[in-house]
């Protein structure tokens, strides 16, 4: 059973807590990807969340339907401006079966990873292709594991600190896991919370691609087209539904 790690603590600092993602130079490409994905068609998101994306896909005219665990977070998508134009269902997105079907699917800000066993990313894509029209894609934005930077012998990978956050990532290498930890300093106090992810190689998510009756269509570093390299730190990648 998938466990809710976006309760009403983390959901009521969700969007202060990753204002830089919210801004329009992090949401308009996306958006603009997508929206061309698309075309005259629908969308759904899997872990929709408080609807960074979803609400300003749905005001350039597409329609969109979400799914999430977390009511929390959906509370917060709820309250927006907008929010009255998408359909949300509250689950599992590696399982749960929505109506209809969708010219795009799409995960984005490394959720895939917080399906934290091979078997339920695997069933992530087959929800998608599951959902997905004859030659509809699905998309994905998620972190190039970090292991290179984590010296042998350690798991620990400390990330930029800033005067109110602190972030570190401890890896597990023999499961293919990490547990991710956030502190935060407000009101001048701190506060912390972990969360546990499964890091998944693009190798990889092509394989389960693959599985899914999926193909590779396009991999970028970003939302702007630029060519991942082997010194890109992240990945967005598209997979066309075959026949």
């Amino acid at each position: 059973m998938l466990i809710d790690h976006f309760d009403e603590p983390v959901a009521a600092h969700y969007d202060a807590t990753e204002a830089a993602m919210f801004e329009p130079a992090a949401v308009d490409p996306a958006v603009t990807v997508l929206a061309g994905l698309a075309g005259d068609g629908r969308a759904l998101e899997f872990g929709i969340g408080t609807g960074r994306l979803g609400l300003p896909l749905h005001a350039r005219g597409v329609p969109v339907h979400g799914i999430d665990l977390s009511t929390a977070m959906v509370a917060r998508l709820r309250a927006k401006p907008g929010a009255e134009g998408i359909d949300v269902t509250i689950g599992d997105f590696a399982t749960t079966v929505v109506p209809g079907t969708f010219r795009v699917a799409y995960l984005v800000f490394n959720t895939i990873t917080n399906l934290t066993t091979q078997d339920a990313q695997v069933a992530c894509f087959e929800n998608a292709a599951r959902h997905l029209e004859p030659g509809g894609t699905f998309v994905i934005e998620v972190f190039v594991p970090e292991l290179q930077r984590v010296p042998s012998g350690e798991s620990v990978r400390a990330h930029p600190v800033g005067p109110t956050r602190l972030d570190v990532d401890e890896y597990d290498i023999a499961s293919q896991t990490l547990r991710s930890h956030h502190f935060r300093r407000r009101d001048g106090q701190w506060s912390g919370w972990s969360l546990p992810f499964r890091y998944v190689w693009p190798a990889e998510l092509d394989l389960m691609a693959r599985i899914a009756g999926m193909r590779l269509r396009e991999r970028w570093a970003d939302w702007h087209g630029t060519p991942f390299t082997s010194g890109s730190e992240q990945h967005v990648s598209i997979w066309e539904k075959v026949g």
